[in-house]
């Protein structure tokens, strides 16, 4: 049994984000929720995973994380023995980038360590909160499979990617492992 999460980033991914309408696809995925969506600490997003994924009674659970929550899962891993079968892990932001908001604390340094589980790293080639090769560098320093998916922004609702089917195909071969 596999156990698939949402992990939004700062905002919580609205109505017409893929991660939302995924949800609506597949009812039974849960999204984590965190009590401070706009200026959040890290530590305290870390720990809402964490306490989800100790309360998974059976079976693996796969990672879906956009923006900042793909940070987050780069800090759960130095720290997790729970049993992640994989992280899709989506326009990682750069928490020392310019345009990275005012208000969330803790994210930065971004943990550059191999993660103990499978992951892919997908990125856009003009996302505001990245540049492509400092997500190039994460997925490399992960051990993540990188994916440029072209010009699509911040891979979020203003991409207009619907249900994002080439999305579902990458998280359909971490959720097959």
């Amino acid at each position: 049994m596999t156990n698939v999460f949402i992990l939004p980033g700062l905002g919580n991914s609205g109505e017409q984000h893929w991660q939302t309408i995924w949800q609506t696809l597949y009812p039974e995925w849960q999204r984590i929720m965190q009590d401070d969506w706009e200026t959040p600490l890290c530590a305290d997003w870390v720990r809402r995973i964490d306490e989800t994924l100790a309360a998974v009674s059976e079976g693996t659970s796969v990672l879906v994380a956009h923006s900042s929550s793909c940070v987050a899962v780069a800090h759960l891993a130095k720290m997790t023995t729970h049993r992640i079968k994989g992280a899709l892990l989506v326009a990682p932001s750069d928490p020392l980038g310019a345009a990275y908001p005012p208000g969330p604390q803790g994210f930065a340094p971004v943990p550059l360590v191999r993660l103990p589980f499978p992951s892919i790293v997908v990125a856009s080639e003009d996302d505001e909160y990245i540049a492509l090769e400092q997500a190039r560098q994460y997925a490399e320093a992960w051990g993540s499979r990188f994916v440029n998916i072209g010009a699509k922004g911040h891979i979020n609702s203003t991409s207009g990617l619907g249900e994002w089917r080439e999305g579902l195909a990458l998280l359909e071969t971490l959720i097959a492992l």
